[in-house]
């Protein structure tokens, strides 16, 4: 009897250890109803406009927060300020904040950003200016920051850079672009060819989704800058339309305005290569 009690102590600790060591910190801090504490959820913060179309002048980021402790009906306010001495951005000039809360029967919320691409320093000639918003949590009526103080302070770090695609030459060492389908490099070129890619899912979708899975979300990863398999397809929903759209005077005082360094040498997609 003994001996049975002596290993049914032993498989009880082993099985506590076990259970204890499954539950990180995160799990420790999202179900403890000890105590409103609030704390940062992701580490790194980025947001870039890159090939995003040139239309959309603004972007909503949200910083992910969460509470330990019980779930409130309501939206609840979190405290924030500002770091000055680490935050290069502007107020009203390169973001604005929209709000800050824990949503209605949730522990998750956010610190809603929205960056504003207008004033967004740099080309892609002289490089892109990088911006830095950093944002600590602050007590309230409702919530304090958790002990972890590595979880009280991020940064986001932001900026309107529009790089040449990772597409390289055989070999894998020199990054090529198609002079043959796209004229000079341009940031603008990229983000149309995007853009037309995206458009071509309501065309087909399963071919869009074959060919976004295997060229990446924003076909970075053309072998060659290449699309060889799918050339049809491309000269046909995607190169002859941004052929017309940058061959169309009417669009040429928009483009100026954006980038008045634009090549209009887009090529004729049906022309003989």
């Amino acid at each position: 009897m003994n001996n049975i009690y002596k290993h049914f102590t032993a498989l009880s600790v082993l099985f506590a250890i076990l259970f204890l060591s499954s539950c990180g910190e995160g799990d420790y801090m999202r179900f403890d109803p000890t105590h409103n504490g609030i704390y940062f959820t992701k580490d790194t913060l980025n947001y870039s406009f890159s090939v995003t179309p040139a239309e959309i002048r603004n972007y909503d980021y949200k910083i992910p927060v969460r509470v330990m402790g019980g779930l409130d009906n309501e939206s609840r306010p979190v405290k924030y300020r500002i770091i000055p001495e680490l935050t290069t951005a502007e107020a009203d000039v390169h973001y604005r904040i929209k709000e800050a809360c824990i949503l209605p029967d949730s522990i998750d919320g956010h610190i809603l950003v929205e960056i504003l691409r207008d004033n967004l320093e740099g080309t892609y000639t002289t490089g892109y200016t990088t911006y830095q918003l950093a944002v600590e949590l602050q007590s309230n009526d409702y919530f304090t920051p958790t002990l972890d103080s590595t979880r009280h302070v991020r940064i986001l770090r932001f900026d309107n850079s529009v790089s040449q695609p990772e597409w390289y030459k055989e070999g894998g060492t020199e990054k090529v672009w198609s002079t043959t389908y796209y004229g000079e490099w341009h940031p603008y070129k990229y983000i149309k060819l995007v853009e037309y890619f995206n458009e071509y899912e309501k065309v087909n979708r399963e071919m869009y989704k074959k060919i976004r899975a295997q060229y990446g979300e924003y076909l970075e990863k053309i072998p060659y800058g290449d699309p060889h398999e799918y050339r049809t397809i491309f000269v046909k929903y995607i190169y002859a339309p941004m052929y017309e759209y940058f061959s169309n005077e009417d669009n040429w005082d928009y483009i100026l305005s954006l980038y008045p360094d634009f090549p209009f040498d887009f090529p004729d997609p049906y022309a003989s290569k």
